[in-house]
């Protein structure tokens, strides 16, 4: 068994549904249409219906369903906006790109946003709060919205690690105006290269959005904005229209593995993961903590096991926003966290004797 276990394995979700798939992409390549057409409208459907939204708007990536998001809201240069410090830098990014400023707050025990922080952050400036569902695990909402609510600010959500995690029975990304989503392919509802999309319940917030992925027109070369290239194409739709009819008995799937990681690791150098009371998780990733993780990791990869830090370096120490002035020190926790955390074996069509192995040398380690 040892020798050859990977952080994850894309070709396994593949080989789980390949004669769907593949027929699939042989109908798309067969009709001669390939951007914006009857597979992006029946995705957009499918996937609002999945979700509980309205509308739906695919993307060409989840990056730009973040950036997008804040442009069709009007935030900009003199805006903040709130956001985790231990979330991957797309999140700031979306923020930065419309050049309003990041502000960070510390995470919680959950890994997401500690929402009894965010009051002592709002100023006059402040004009949303971002909220990332970060490894799966939805965010303690009701706090959120609260303060949201109690000073007037816009809501969006980056859903890249979670669809369809819910709290208090409601799924992620319908809480706030725009929730934005990734399909890359290692996300739970992976595509088969890069793509995303935004949902909303907003007529007007969706047809703007529809404006700005298409060079900023409604009508072929009257533009009415300076927009983006941002279309979804015809056979990444297609091929997550096949996945999100599956995407249920792979979320469960994925919760199985999850569960047994907790039932058996036993180690007590390892800080396992916990999943917020009322909320649920869809374990995009299983992450551990642990100080002694280079000499873990070291010990895992002698035997074959692949692991993978989600994420090194946080948002505010990174030299894309040395500009902002952060210095070490300054989110405490954030940066714990990213010194310690590690991301185990976890993918879809991951076998039991595997994740046995894995968990069999995760108890074994000496330290």
């Amino acid at each position: 068994m040892a020798g050859n276990i990977m952080p994850n394995r894309l070709d396994r979700a593949f080989y789980q549904y390949q004669e769907e798939l593949e027929a699939k992409a042989l109908e798309v390549l067969r009709s001669g249409w390939y951007v914006l057409g009857p597979e992006v409208q029946e995705f957009e459907k499918e996937f609002a219906q999945y979700t509980g939204s309205r509308y739906c708007v695919g993307l060409a990536s989840g990056l730009d369903a973040l950036w997008l998001a804040f442009r069709v809201l009007g935030i900009g240069s003199g805006d903040e906006v709130i956001v985790q410090a231990n979330t991957y830098i797309a999140s700031v990014m979306g923020i930065t790109i419309n050049g309003a400023t990041p502000v960070f707050v510390e995470p919680d025990i959950f890994y997401n946003m500690d929402a009894s922080k965010l009051e002592e952050l709002v100023t006059e400036r402040t004009k949303a709060i971002l909220v990332v569902h970060l490894y799966g695990q939805a965010a303690n909402m009701e706090e959120i919205l609260e303060v949201c609510k109690r000073h007037r600010l816009r809501l969006v959500e980056d859903c890249a690690q979670s669809h369809g995690a819910c709290c208090q029975g409601k799924m992620t990304g319908t809480f706030g105006e725009i929730g934005c989503f990734s399909f890359y392919p290692s996300k739970n509802l992976g595509a088969f290269g890069d793509a995303g999309a935004i949902i909303t319940d907003d007529e007007e917030l969706a047809k703007s959005m529809r404006m700005y992925r298409n060079y900023g027109s409604e009508k072929r070369y009257y533009n009415k904005v300076v927009g983006a290239n941002s279309r979804l194409d015809e056979l990444q739709a297609g091929l997550l229209r096949v996945r999100l009819r599956h995407l249920s008995r792979l979320t469960a799937e994925r919760r199985e593995l999850a569960c047994r990681y907790t039932r058996e690791l036993q180690n007590q150098r390892l800080h396992l993961p916990q999943v917020r009371p009322g909320c649920d998780s869809v374990w995009h990733q299983y992450v551990i903590r642990t100080k002694e993780r280079e000499g873990l990791m070291q010990y895992l990869e002698r035997q074959g096991i692949g692991t993978i830090i989600h994420y090194p370096i946080p948002p505010h120490l990174s030299e894309a926003y040395a500009d902002l002035g952060h210095q070490r020190g300054d989110y405490p926790l954030a940066e714990e966290y990213a010194d310690t955390v590690l991301s185990l074996p976890l993918y879809n069509g991951m076998t039991r004797e595997e994740q046995t192995f894995v968990i069999e040398a995760l108890n074994s380690f000496p330290g």
